[in-house]
């Protein structure tokens, strides 16, 4: 799984990155508003780490961007606005989950999977596209008769081919 972090601090982001890759998903890191909703228009996340307060664009205006694009990417707002009409305004605009800083390390990781298993309860048990059949939850393909197990980078390259095989996806 993908995740994208949109957070200015570097040292934070980096952090949370590392507790990402222990968990086994792969975090892309983006540092200012404008970056991360180009970021997240490209659709390919299974689920965004969001700031609020961010340069170029804060963390509303960019989940209100993506929401309005349809992108419908599970969002975990994670910031220092931890005013009630902060949190209300966040999960009104399309966050499913709104934790203020400081967090437990521990809290963050369970919020996160958290939204990680709705979206997979979202993306099917198997993936059809003429011939071919993935079943991401074994990282097998099958074509006709024959099949054959995927490495992780493979899965996720060929999962998000064969669910946009209408779109045109960048290579990141």
């Amino acid at each position: 799984m993908r995740i994208l972090i949109i957070e200015d601090e570097v040292r934070l982001a980096r952090t949370l990155a590392d507790m990402i890759a222990q968990d086994g998903y792969i975090a892309d890191l983006v540092h200012d508003g404008d970056s991360g909703l180009d970021s997240a228009l490209t659709g390919v996340y299974d689920a965004i780490v969001l700031d609020v307060m961010l340069p170029k664009l804060n963390g509303f205006e960019a989940l209100k961007r993506m929401r309005a694009e349809g992108i419908g990417t599970p969002v975990l707002m994670l910031t220092a606005k931890s005013d009630l009409s902060d949190r209300v305004q966040g999960l009104d605009l399309g966050a499913d989950y709104y934790l203020t800083k400081p967090f437990e390390n521990a809290e963050f990781r369970a919020c996160l999977r958290a939204i990680l298993r709705r979206q997979s309860e979202i993306i099917p048990e198997h993936i059809e596209f003429g011939d071919l059949t993935l079943i991401p939850s074994s990282s097998q393909l099958s074509c006709k008769h024959q099949s054959l197990n995927l490495s992780a980078k493979e899965m996720e390259i060929l999962r998000l081919l064969m669910l946009n095989h209408q779109s045109i996806l960048s290579k990141e």
